[in-house]
């Protein structure tokens, strides 16, 4: 399908796009049953539960032999079908994801480089979203000053952070975030039943 072009960035762009679809598909059609699981705590914990076991699957399923360079149209399609499970609360962008590029037979750190690119179309649409609201805020240019920090802020911070990631995730298996997963579902699950 996407395979006859020749530049690797150019087949990288269009596998992001391809990885992209299914999500944004999926919150078209699913919308109001989406927002109807955001009121729900202990639909959120059963979602982390659920992520959880991906994180165990990821860990058991795939050989985890393919690098950057030995992803096709297939793998991106894939990877955006987990990617859009994301939309429900609970559920890991970045878990679910990952999950799905290990079950491709990806290396964990190229599943988690994949599952960084996919997630900047995501991010932009989110960034433009939060723009148009933001210029609807009144006195807007003397909330800058406060605003400015903590978007750069956020940017240092989700760097290190997908930095620390992935070179963890090149000698670490992904059992520790399945394990953290599992008891905050089960504290999310609780707190539904007994609030």
């Amino acid at each position: 399908m996407l395979e006859p072009f020749t530049d690797p960035l150019s087949r990288l762009g269009w596998y992001i796009i391809i990885a992209t679809v299914p999500a944004g598909l999926a919150g078209i059609v699913l919308r109001e049953v989406i927002q109807g699981a955001f009121s729900n705590p202990t639909i959120t914990g059963i979602f982390m539960l659920f992520t959880a076991f991906l994180l165990l699957i990821a860990e058991f399923v795939g050989k985890r032999d393919r690098s950057m360079d030995n992803i096709n149209w297939k793998d991106s399609l894939w990877i955006g079908l987990f990617q859009s499970l994301a939309l429900f609360p609970g559920i890991s962008r970045s878990g679910s994801t990952i999950t799905g590029g290990m079950t491709r037979n990806l290396e964990r750190p190229t599943a988690a480089r994949f599952s960084f690119l996919i997630s900047i179309p995501i991010m932009l649409v989110a960034g433009l979203v939060a723009l148009d609201d933001l210029s609807k805020v009144p006195h807007l240019d003397a909330l800058l000053p406060t605003f400015i920090p903590g978007f750069i802020a956020a940017a240092v911070t989700g760097y290190l952070a997908i930095r620390w990631l992935l070179r963890y995730l090149t000698n670490h298996p992904l059992y520790v975030f399945s394990i953290y997963c599992t008891l905050l579902g089960l504290i999310t699950i609780a707190v539904g039943i007994f609030r």
